[in-house]
Formats: C-alpha cells, structure tokens, sequence
C-alpha cells in the first residue's frame, strides 16, 4: 500500500469517465464527469476542447496544479484520449486518478486504490490497455447492483433513480472530496477517512 502520488510541485491528471452526449448525462455510467463537472467548479475554471480528443479544465486544487479531462469517446475507447493527454501534459501513470463508477458497490460509497483489474469496467479495462500498466489510481463511486434480473450493461446506462437523486448532489460532493483528500494528502489518508463512511 505503499504507494505516493508524485512530489507536491507535479502535475496530477483527473480523468472522469461517462458517454459524450445529452442523452446519457444523467446516467450512472457518467458519475465520472457529474464529479469532474464538481472539481472544475471548485478550481474555478471551464472545460475546453483539446487535440487529445478531451474536453480539458487546468486548475489547482489540493494545493497542487491539476488537469481535469474528460474524453470525448465513448465510455469503452476512454483509453486514448486520457493516454493522449497524459503524454501531452507529461504526466506518468502514477501521476492519473480515474474516477469511475462501480456495480460492486453501495450506492454512493466512494472507495479509492491504487492498480488492480478492470473489474468487468470497460472504461478502465481502455484506459489500462492504452496506458500499457494498471497502475493508477482509481476513485470508485458506488452504483450498486441492477436489481432482480435486469442487465447491467442496460443499468449503468440509465438515469439515477428518483431516491439516489435525491442524495444525488451530496455523494458526488462526497466523491469530490474523497479526489481532493488522495491528490492533498496521498492514499492512505482518504482511504482512513473515507471507507469508513
């Protein structure tokens, strides 16, 4: 567990994951962006359109500089554009948090790691493949799991319930939080104060 976002005076990219397009902005698959969309907001700057295939917001946060990026592919080509802007910006993999749903969760938990597996995500199992190493950091919002039968593939693509909306705004503050303790204070930390909730 012993691992450390780099030194204080570099860069850290933030990519938040989601489907470009009005039609799937209040799906659960796009709690990577709703988050992103809270970050950018908290540094105070806008997101603009990049040659990495991104839409780009450059900012500070966590008393570090950070670029936020949102890829404008589809959730399971998330890959290049984040690679794209890693290379642009000359920022390492240990130097990138994903933001991201994930099914095997509660709603609204926010748990973080660093490497693993992709897990079933195809967002993740892009950016791994493109990145060429699954050592990154990771900051997973709870979904849950589609109720009785239902697809998940089908699930991850619909809107929030009328009851998660209404904690909607709160758990992606949560989340928003949980970004800012890893990047301020390193993994150990907001895993201490955040898996406990």
């Amino acid at each position: 567990m012993g691992h450390e976002l780099p030194g204080a005076g570099e860069q850290v990219l933030l990519a938040g994951l989601g489907n470009p397009g009005p039609q799937y902005a209040g799906n659960r698959h796009n709690i990577g962006f709703l988050v992103l969309d809270e970050l950018a907001d908290r540094v105070g700057g806008r997101f603009k359109a990049h040659k990495s295939g991104a839409e780009i917001c450059e900012g500070r946060l966590a008393g570090r500089r950070v670029v936020l990026v949102k890829p404008r592919s589809f959730m399971n080509l998330s890959g290049g554009p984040v690679a794209n802007a890693a290379r642009f910006f000359k920022i390492a993999p240990d130097g990138i948090v994903v933001i991201h749903d994930e099914l095997d969760l509660p709603y609204g938990s926010v748990r973080l790691k660093f490497g693993g597996g992709a897990g079933g995500h195809n967002g993740l199992r892009s950016i791994t493949k493109s990145l060429g190493t699954q050592d990154y950091y990771r900051v997973r919002f709870g979904i849950d799991r589609p109720p009785g039968r239902m697809n998940p593939a089908d699930y991850v693509l619909r809107d929030f319930s009328t009851t998660e909306r209404r904690e909607l705004a709160l758990n992606i503050d949560l989340c928003a939080d949980a970004t800012e303790t890893l990047i301020g204070k390193g993994l150990a930390a907001a895993q201490n104060e955040f898996h406990s909730r």
